[in-house]
């Protein structure tokens, strides 16, 4: 699994202009799945999210992670993080989870995340979506399990 993970101070997902999800200060957290993934590699994949340090101690230093601040965590799906692109001019999708699959490890991600997370918000797996955002830093990571 992939995340591309941006600290923001605020973020949100729409569709059809309603929003679903919305946080303020945390992680929006982009989601690929490819056909390979599986529950353990969603797990480690939240493990990472709720523990990776990108947010400022008192020294200003990235030392904290989201549970330290207390922040929002924001799933999207997005399969083409997964899509290979190093030749060409056409990114190519074929490892990517069939949608079935990709539907299944990312409602396993969201589960475990409300669950170990409450504050956790999401969009809707396979929805044409709109996301807003105000980027802290900017910080972005790709993060892979």
């Amino acid at each position: 699994m992939r995340a591309l993970i941006q600290r923001v101070s605020q973020a949100s997902v729409s569709v059809d202009g309603e929003i679903l999800g919305h946080i303020d200060q945390g992680l929006l957290a982009l989601i690929g799945v490819t056909a390979d993934d599986d529950s353990t590699r969603a797990d480690r994949l939240l493990h990472k999210l709720l523990n990776y340090r990108v947010f400022a101690d008192d020294e200003d230093r990235m030392n904290r992670n989201l549970q330290q601040i207390g922040g929002g965590l924001l799933l999207v799906s997005q399969f083409t993080l997964v899509a290979a692109t190093d030749k060409g001019l056409r990114p190519s999708f074929s490892s990517a989870a069939p949608p079935e699959h990709g539907r299944a490890m990312f409602d396993h991600l969201v589960m475990q995340a409300s669950q170990a997370w409450p504050n956790t918000a999401t969009g809707r797996f396979g929805a044409d979506m709109q996301v807003a955002l105000i980027n802290d830093g900017p910080v972005t990571f790709l993060l892979e399990t």
